[in-house]
């Protein structure tokens, strides 16, 4: 049962004929009658910018008063835009308000493919999408469709991409500037930082406005999530086509770029220039590593259970046995995460950070203690050989949670399933 159904009108050019606009009125009439008792979303979308005196034509907007259709199109949200990836992220903003996931799209046939194709790019695998033709007589002429052709060029494709591409970079930024959290122990050979969650366009509530990562289980798609790294990219300083995102596995796993990548990591360590490599986070801590004496740096992602795995560790002793490392020039930042006053775990998971050290557990009598992934990040840190001065995991944004926090980060804590992703970076310049 289609909880929205859209009406691509955005190819038609209506002659001026009575009889095109009485087709017209019916085809609306009968969509309307089927689908308003169910659905929650009826919408039509259409061109703002045809050019009406052209043999005739018309703007769907211009249609006379007093033939019906200024009624029925009172039923349906309308939606006109210059450009047909304007109109969709349009509606997608209606979808999402309303937190519809199952759409109809009623299309003419010439136009489905190309559509698609536009769907593609803007929705993930959180919608579902049913096609059906859009039932109107072109025998008579009464619409005339536009001329394209079923099966989309790769010409027209890629002129879909740089379409949405386009809008979205016209869009203004969301919930304030774009912020990035630095720290003076990592020298200017490197650009690095960790993000917050303001200056980009996501607009979902939990995911706005600069959520860097997107998965076919959250309503971010990857063009938007590319156009928050672009923008990040611009205000850092760094090659937004050379970035490089952990391969989240909540193990200690690191990869050597250069070397043939594994599956699944949660560290990457690197000597080569202009290359950026990140650890997501969203109460996971990202970690960020530099070596200003061998110009090597990391990162990794270090969750609860990635903590006890010692990715961390594991990250240094592989900058160290590929790069010649010493443990005394490495620098550590750990970036925001989940505090202490928010993070549980059953007892039995916090009685391994208890071992460690029993500062890193509070109310450890109770069936869900409070658990600091920050500290014993720290204190096995510290044990393998990092000196307590080249770790920074205080001051400034650094140690504030992320769940008690919501207005500078994401957190899955706080926000459940759907929730956005900040990140930690870092590149050696060229």
């Amino acid at each position: 049962m289609a909880e929205a159904v859209l009406i691509d009108l955005f190819g038609l050019k209506l002659n001026s004929q009575k009889n095109c606009h009485q087709t017209l009125l019916k085809t609306l009439n009968g969509i309307h009658y089927h689908h308003a008792p169910t659905a929650k979303l009826l919408c039509i979308i259409h061109c703002s910018n045809v050019n009406k005196e052209r043999d005739g034509e018309q703007d769907l907007c211009d249609l006379e008063p007093g033939n019906g259709f200024s009624l029925i199109i009172r039923e349906f949200e309308t939606v006109s835009k210059t450009s047909v990836a304007a109109c969709l992220y349009t509606i997608k903003q209606k979808i999402d308000e309303k937190n519809l996931s199952h759409i109809k799209v009623i299309v003419p046939e010439h136009r489905k493919m190309l559509m698609k194709a536009f769907i593609d790019h803007l929705f993930t695998k959180v919608y579902d999408f049913e096609f059906e033709d859009l039932q109107v007589a072109w025998r008579e002429n009464l619409l005339k469709p536009s001329p394209e052709v079923n099966v989309p060029t790769t010409h027209q494709l890629e002129e879909t991409q740089s379409e949405i591409e386009t809008y979205l970079r016209s869009l203004p930024a969301l919930k304030g500037d774009l912020t990035i959290i630095t720290s003076p122990l990592i020298p200017d050979t490197f650009i690095h930082g960790f993000t917050t969650r303001t200056g980009g366009i996501s607009y979902i509530p939990t995911l706005s406005s600069l959520n860097l990562f997107s998965s076919s289980k959250r309503r971010d798609p990857k063009v938007v999530v590319q156009e928050n790294l672009r923008r990040l990219a611009k205000a850092a300083g760094f090659n937004a086509e050379k970035f490089y995102r952990i391969k989240t596995d909540h193990a200690n796993g690191v990869w050597v770029m250069g070397k043939k990548e594994p599956e699944s990591y949660d560290g990457i360590i690197t000597n080569q220039r202009g290359v950026t490599i990140t650890a997501l986070g969203a109460d996971c801590i990202p970690i960020i590593f530099a070596d200003p004496a061998k110009k090597a740096c990391g990162v990794a992602h270090s969750g609860w259970k990635g903590t006890l795995l010692g990715v961390a560790m594991a990250t240094v002793n592989a900058m160290v046995a590929e790069y010649g490392c010493n443990l005394e020039d490495i620098v550590v930042l750990l970036g925001p995460s989940v505090g202490p006053c928010c993070f549980t775990l059953p007892r039995e998971s916090a009685t391994s950070f208890h071992n460690l050290h029993p500062s890193c557990v509070r109310q450890f009598d109770s069936m869900n203690p409070y658990v600091d992934i920050r500290k014993a990040t720290r204190i096995l840190l510290e044990q393998g050989g990092i000196l307590p001065q080249n770790i920074q995991d205080q001051k400034g944004d650094l140690d504030l949670c992320t769940s008690c926090h919501p207005d500078k980060f994401f957190s899955h804590v706080r926000d459940g399933l759907n929730f956005g992703t900040q990140t930690g970076f870092i590149s050696i310049r060229e």
